[in-house]
């Protein structure tokens, strides 16, 4: 009954997280002179990946494999299909050119890197796996994109517009929704994954299902509450910088704690999430207007819930 309890609040608590985590970063990001995509790309990002750092560090010390690529995997996918594709509806989503050439194709580049480190087999006959060297390579990655967007909040300064809340209490209401973000989505994850293990669904499907949809909850309420307010710039932000975190340091980091086991029927997800990105990609830039709006989202959702059939269908 507890499980259920928890369950029910975890929802509430992603909500509510998600509304103040968008407001306060981004009355920090106008105080200080830093854009809405930055903050989207990492304060936003890496908060509402919380959950997905807590799953894959627990599952990665229990030796479950295909949960942390499972979750990693399916976590992006839903990103760009599902939340993408919900925010969209909600309001058109404005691609900064930055985002467009920069962000986005270094998403295409995780996807790719990923891709090569699990095919062991393919590649040389040997035993697929992400090892700790394999990890360390991609938490190496995640130290040149932090790098990387240092250097665009400081070329990205804007001037400092009066603020309706106090550096207090907007750094209160950041810490606050990350930890109501935290909590929800573990406690949300804890009891859908109670629950679907009833009915005897493999690691890999659960991973990539209700693990990989429980985590990316915050995410979604997060881009969803950006995109009602119309700061499509978190909304994206977030998508975009959440996914590269969850490749490079996620990953990274549960393959350098224990080496990652993959299973060769995942190749398919991952081959999805390049394709996700290629896609979101093509959107971007379609006829230059750097756009995403409502018709790309249904084509996104579409999409999703195509996948989802897949996942039930391959069990």
């Amino acid at each position: 009954m507890l499980t259920y309890i928890l369950f029910a609040i975890g929802f509430l608590l992603l909500i509510k997280g998600a509304s103040y985590l968008v407001d306060g970063s981004s009355s920090i990001a106008k105080r200080f002179g830093v854009s809405d995509l930055i903050i989207g790309l990492t304060i936003v990002s890496f908060g509402t990946s919380a959950p997905e750092m807590l799953v894959n560090v627990m599952a990665s010390l229990r030796g479950a494999g295909d949960i942390v690529i499972g979750n990693v995997i399916g976590s992006n996918i839903a990103n760009i299909f599902l939340i993408l594709g919900v925010a969209a509806l909600i309001y058109p989503l404005n691609v900064k050119t930055t985002t467009t050439w920069k962000e986005i194709p270094l998403n295409i580049l995780a996807a790719v890197i990923v891709l090569v480190m699990v095919n062991d087999t393919f590649l040389d006959g040997a035993q697929s796996v992400i090892s700790r060297s394999d990890g360390l390579i991609l938490i190496m990655f995640f130290i040149i994109f932090i790098a990387y967007t240092v250097g665009l909040a400081k070329n990205g300064a804007e001037k400092i517009e009066n603020q309706k809340l106090s550096s207090l209490r907007a750094s209160l209401m950041v810490i606050g929704g990350m930890f109501g973000l935290f909590y929800g989505g573990k406690w949300v994850v804890e009891g859908a994954v109670q629950i679907a293990g009833n009915f005897g669904l493999s690691e890999a499907m659960i991973g990539a299902t209700i693990v990989a949809l429980g985590t990316s909850l915050p995410e979604l309420a997060a881009s969803a509450v950006a995109a009602y307010k119309k700061r499509t710039d978190i909304a994206i932000g977030n998508v975009v910088g959440s996914n590269l975190f969850n490749i490079f340091w996620v990953l990274g980091l549960s393959a350098t704690m224990n080496p990652v086991s993959f299973s060769s029927k995942l190749n398919t997800d991952v081959i999805i999430f390049l394709f996700a990105t290629v896609l979101l990609f093509i959107f971007a830039i379609n006829g230059g207007r750097h756009h995403i709006e409502k018709r790309e989202g249904v084509i996104f959702l579409f999409c999703y819930v195509a996948y989802i059939v897949f996942l039930i269908m391959r069990g």
